[in-house]
């Protein structure tokens, strides 16, 4: 099995290199569009700033490339908030998969939420064998709002869609690769999908 991790200089990549490492799968770091093209699963990370990341989705096709794939995509953080149809960081354009906004958490929290919080009435086959109120780990000043393809949702001020999916795209506001075995067992999902 072929795993590409997009690599376009927005990232947390290492750690989920190492945490797909421990599940007995090098994974490849990559930002040439037929090798992403032609792996069975892709990794779309990002730590970062949502404006400067899209410019260097743009720089190298990728804005373009991303929403082509048909194999399991699965979204990471900012990952996932670049594949939603615009977030508020830098009043930035997303990729547009999923059908919501990503907004910035009000003044009257600490922001970033950092650390760990429940993620809650899960619906999908990426959460197989996770519990509800299962801890997870997050770092994140933005959110998404829930939409149709909410598959998780966390409490932080406000009840926010923490996981998505729509057709063979799937995004985690969370960090799986740093959420201990919950978060490894959601990798583990993502490859046996």
């Amino acid at each position: 099995m072929k795993l590409v991790i997009i690599d376009y200089g927005a990232g947390n990549i290492k750690s989920i290199q190492f945490a797909f490492k421990r599940l007995g799968i090098d994974a490849v770091l990559s930002n040439n569009p037929k090798e992403i093209s032609e792996a069975d699963k892709v990794i779309f990370p990002g730590v970062g700033e949502a404006s400067s990341a899209m410019e260097m989705l743009k720089s190298s096709g990728l804005d373009i490339l991303i929403p082509t794939l048909k194999q399991p995509v699965l979204g990471i953080c900012l990952g996932m908030q670049l594949l939603c149809n615009y977030t508020e960081e830098g009043n930035t354009k997303g990729i547009g998969i999923f059908n919501t906004t990503v907004k910035r958490f009000s003044d009257n929290v600490k922001v970033p939420q950092m650390g760990w919080n429940i993620i809650k009435n899960l619906k999908s086959d990426l959460f197989n064998g996770i519990k509800e109120n299962e801890y997870m780990y997050l770092v994140h000043s933005y959110y998404a709002e829930h939409c149709e393809e909410t598959i998780a949702a966390t409490d932080y001020s406000l009840d926010y869609a923490s996981a998505l999916k729509h057709n063979n795209f799937y995004g985690v506001q969370f960090h799986p690769e740093k959420s201990s075995l919950a978060g490894e067992k959601i990798l583990k999902n993502f490859i046996e999908l």
